[in-house]
């Protein structure tokens, strides 16, 4: 049995949380441009294939810029498909909205950090695997293998390497 540091026992163990996943990104572009180009053009950067619900069905993607607005697909046959709910609206420095995309409501956080006048780091951090089971884990996902094996963190930085391209690529 463990014991702190004091020979004390501890009569509880806490179970230890399941990392978030995160990457990033630098663009060479200013914060207010950056956070824009990421909200109001994600339905033209945005793999839909495979990041999506409707994959190649997708005609657009829609990100209401407020608190508690949707961001959603569009589908070829008008049919929409909830991506999550915008938490926190605090542009161009960052928003936090769910992810519905997994098999349990996750969280999503994005930071736009200006390092520069034309440089940004762009954030993602995806959190709340707590609410999946361990299978849910293994292959809740668009890439093989789940958030147990990385798919989360290949498929963030694939998404943000993308998105860096639409501004004319990574710092």
């Amino acid at each position: 049995m463990a014991r702190r540091g004091d020979g004390h026992v501890p009569e509880t163990v806490t179970a230890l949380r399941r990392p978030p996943v995160r990457q990033s990104v630098l663009v060479r572009s200013d914060q207010r441009h950056t956070f824009d180009t990421f909200v109001d053009t994600i339905g033209i950067w945005w793999p839909v294939t495979p990041f999506s619900a409707g994959k190649d069905q997708v005609r657009d993607v829609t990100f209401e810029r407020r608190p508690g607005g949707r961001v959603f697909e569009t589908w070829q046959d008008g049919t929409e498909f909830d991506w999550g709910e915008v938490l926190v609206w605090e542009p161009p420095v960052r928003f936090v909205m769910t992810w519905n995309l997994a098999a349990a409501v996750t969280e999503v956080e994005l930071t736009f950090t200006a390092l520069g006048s034309a440089l940004t780091r762009v954030e993602v951090e995806h959190r709340g695997w707590e609410q999946l089971t361990e299978e849910e884990l293994a292959r809740d996902c668009a890439l093989p293998g789940g958030y147990l094996s990385g798919g989360y963190a290949v498929g963030w930085a694939h998404i943000l390497g993308l998105f860096a391209a639409t501004l004319g690529g990574p710092g």
